[in-house]
């Protein structure tokens, strides 16, 4: 009678067989005494803790085929004991291909950076990508019994042999996006400057001048180094 009594420390648990029939599950730590026929194999006390698990950096293919390096970390527990204990064979090692597995699936599903308009992209999108990430996990996942506390990205990059060729274009795409905000500023500049010219009637223009009033604007204000201002002492046409 006394090989019936046992402990169960905090968020631990211990599943009842009975000649190989599961009789159900105690969840309350605390000394407990069940019937010394149940068996007390190893594999029958299970952790509730939530448990960290580090998806090591993968290196894949992205949606339009760039290579990527990508890890994650998931964050899970488990939640129904007899299926982790008995729908699987280690749910610990389940645990870990099926997170691998997902983070590879979703790695091929989206762009890294260079998606369409409005289009979700690893890079751009980490919270709906991770938010992705956890959904794909607690459904393979579910199999085994366990739950998916949080899964996210902590690791996200080009692959080595393309890393200096996207690094280019990228700066590429930046020095393209500042002038276009620098051209659109300028043109704002000089037609606010000939309208206020007309309106107060500082001096009257011909379409020459203009032309050339617009084109010397546009230079100061458009370069990159600094201009330096040549006045003159004649007229336009001389």
């Amino acid at each position: 009678m006394f090989k019936g009594y046992f402990t169960l420390q905090p968020n631990q648990a211990r599943l009842l067989v009975l000649f190989g029939q599961y009789k159900g599950t105690v969840r309350q730590s605390g000394f407990h005494w069940a019937n010394p026929f149940y068996s007390r194999l190893p594999k029958l006390e299970i952790s509730l803790r939530a448990r960290t698990l580090t998806v090591e950096k993968l290196k894949v293919n992205d949606k339009q085929g760039n290579p990527i390096e990508i890890a994650a970390v998931v964050v899970w527990r488990v939640e129904d004991t007899a299926q982790a204990a008995f729908d699987v064979d280690d749910y610990v090692s389940y645990v870990h291909t099926q997170s691998e597995t997902a983070l590879r699936h979703l790695a091929s599903a989206y762009s890294y950076d260079d998606g369409k308009e409005n289009e979700i992209t690893l890079r751009s999108n980490v919270d709906a990508v991770s938010q992705a990430l956890r959904e794909e996990l607690q459904q393979r996942l579910s199999k085994a019994g366990v739950a998916v506390d949080e899964a996210r990205l902590t690791n996200l990059s080009y692959a080595p042999e393309i890393a200096q060729a996207m690094l280019r274009r990228q700066q590429a795409e930046a020095v393209i996006a500042a002038r276009q905000k620098i051209v659109h500023g300028a043109v704002s500049m000089v037609a606010m400057a000939l309208q206020e010219l007309a309106e107060k009637d500082v001096v009257q223009l011909d379409d020459e001048r203009k032309a050339a009033m617009v084109s010397n604007l546009l230079v100061v204000l458009c370069g990159e180094s600094e201009v330096h201002p040549v006045v003159n002492a004649g007229t336009l046409y001389s």
